[in-house]
């Protein structure tokens, strides 16, 4: 909708990816001087590619299998529906396995939703670029090392990307997704192989789904995380939850309590996590589409799952009884729809014990916090502070001895809407934190890992003479790692994703008529004890104009 209408861990806790991953923040791709070119005064009928960036996902060298997933042309709400079986001749178990989705689209298209579900799991959500007249072509890669439990035995695949093709939105989206897997290294008795070995079995045990909104797990479950793909979308205005206003104040999104949300999750109606969604901008965002035809917000192309530790819950869990698993998002009015919350389970297990049995030992769960205060006048105002806060622990008695984990996790969101009459000014800054800490005490010194997110937006749309609309917007994508052991730092990361966009375009005038222009600018970040990767991308005018490794 319009707005104006309305360490190895470390390094891979960072980039999304699976417990098996590279350990190493991977070079960045090689983009050919050609690539580069002096931009046309204004946009025109055909742009660059999209492109983010971000790192690519490594690949390890050797023998690899591929199998094709999904090849689909999406023109409506009808779901592509095909089989999976596991690659010949690379067998059951692997150091990696990459996603890669190739998507092509031409003519005018809304930016559209999807998902892939293999065997129920869902492995991808994503989003797609609005397209030129010309046509587009876009991939994305993601490592799904996670999901291999999976992958070993045939399955159901299930694909969507929502769309709607007529005589004005002309654009098919034609996609086509392969799996490729790469073996894991024969065991040797060298100190190499051991840690090899080590590496592959950090990959979880069982993948589960929910059943009837259930979760039975094997009784020797010695680990346990949840993860849900959270999106506000669907066209309403939990597009835009970050913008709504309580009903008192003269805005065209409305929710009762005002912008704040936070994804929660129950176990049998105990509080068992607490997260903050990211803010993600879609690529029709902030009423122009000009800000993404090249580069995409953080996340867009890949909807990063929200992570819970349950591991706390175990002891509870592992009665062989279904137990149920309610994921709510707080802030939306009752009743009304806007957001998906699909649950993924990961599961490792204990090898040498049939039972692991287990205790919560504590649960203190602090009172939310949520104030808007709505201030009017010829620009009105809206400020909001919220924040929430839960430690849970509770242990497992494994084959090596009790396991004690403590979950402590802490929200907060701060953010200053502003807009006038008729919202031809709408602007919002805003920032978002998630800060947790896993503490895991058993044999051995105690791990902790701390992680810490900072999500930013900064950015006011004007609607101004001549119909001229103007967007300037910044995005900020952050995350610290840090983890201990005995006390004593081990590893260490930083990321920072950080986008800029400026673009101005005549609305409501045929699309030739639009007279567009506009700049955007990327820049990632990651660095830590690991290595170091930053790139900076640079487009004018749809253009891309500036590429620079500083790493």
């Amino acid at each position: 909708m319009s707005m104006l209408a309305g360490a190895t861990l470390v390094a891979s806790t960072l980039l999304g990816a699976g417990p098996a991953s590279a350990a190493r923040p991977p070079q960045a791709p090689a983009i050919p001087v050609a690539g580069l070119a002096d931009p046309p005064a204004e946009f025109g009928t055909d742009w660059h590619d999209p492109l983010t960036a971000a790192p690519p996902v490594t690949h390890p060298t050797g023998k690899s299998c591929e199998v094709t997933v999904a090849e689909a042309q999406f023109r409506d709400f009808t779901p592509y529906k095909g089989t999976y079986a596991p690659p010949r001749g690379c067998g059951d178990r692997w150091s990696k396995v990459v996603l890669r989705l190739d998507g092509k689209v031409q003519g005018r298209q809304y930016d559209r939703l999807g998902y892939l579900h293999i065997g129920g799991v869902e492995v991808l959500r994503t989003s797609t670029p609005q397209p030129s007249p010309d046509g587009i072509e876009w991939s994305v890669e993601k490592d799904v090392t996670r999901y291999g439990d999976t992958f070993r035995e045939g399955h159901d695949v299930e694909m969507l990307i929502g769309n709607v093709v007529d005589d004005t939105y002309t654009g098919i989206i034609d996609v086509k997704v392969t799996l490729t897997f790469y073996p894991a290294e024969k065991p040797a008795a060298t100190k190499t192989a051991t840690k090899t070995v080590a590496k592959a079995a950090a990959a979880p045990d069982h993948v589960l789904t929910l059943q009837d909104g259930t979760l039975t797990t094997p009784r020797n479950s010695e680990r346990i995380v949840a993860e849900v793909y959270a999106t506000g979308s669907g066209g309403g205005c939990e597009e835009y939850w970050y913008l709504t206003v309580p009903d008192a104040a003269p805005y065209s999104c409305k929710a009762g309590d005002g912008p704040y949300r936070e994804v929660q999750i129950e176990v049998d109606g105990k509080l068992a996590g607490i997260a903050a969604p990211f803010p993600t901008v879609w690529t029709g965002g902030w009423s122009n589409p000009f800000l993404w035809y090249v580069i995409p917000g953080p996340r867009a192309f890949d909807i990063k799952p929200v992570e819970y530790d349950l591991t706390p819950f175990a002891g509870l869990l592992n009665d062989g009884r279904p137990h149920r698993i309610d994921v709510s998002v707080v802030g939306v009015p009752e009743g009304q729809s806007g957001w998906s919350t699909p649950v993924n389970v990961l599961v490792w297990q204990d090898a040498k014990s049939t039972r692991v049995t287990g205790k919560l030992t504590a649960h203190r769960a602090g009172d939310l916090t949520n104030s808007s205060t709505y201030t009017s006048g010829s620009e009105h105002r809206l400020d909001t502070g919220a924040g929430h806060r839960l430690t849970v622990a509770g242990y497992v008695d494994t084959s090596h001895g009790r396991v004690t984990t403590t979950v402590d996790r802490e929200l907060a969101a701060t953010s200053v809407h502003r807009w006038t009459d008729g919202e031809s000014t709408d602007a919002l800054k805003g920032t978002w934190t998630d800060d947790e800490k896993v503490t895991v005490d058993g044999h051995g010194p105690a791990v902790t890992t701390r992680t810490d997110r900072t999500y930013t937006m900064d950015g006011a749309t004007t609607l101004g003479a001549g119909d001229r609309l103007r967007t300037v917007l910044s995005l900020g994508d952050r995350a610290s790692v840090v983890e201990t052991r005995g006390g004593r730092r081990t590893a260490w990361s930083r990321l920072d994703d950080s986008y800029a966009g400026d673009a101005t375009y005549t609305a409501n005038v045929p699309r030739d008529q639009r007279h567009a222009v506009g700049t955007t600018s990327e820049r990632y970040r990651l660095y830590g004890s690991d290595g170091c990767y930053d790139r900076r991308l640079v487009t004018v005018q749809g253009t891309l104009t500036g590429v620079r490794d500083s790493c």
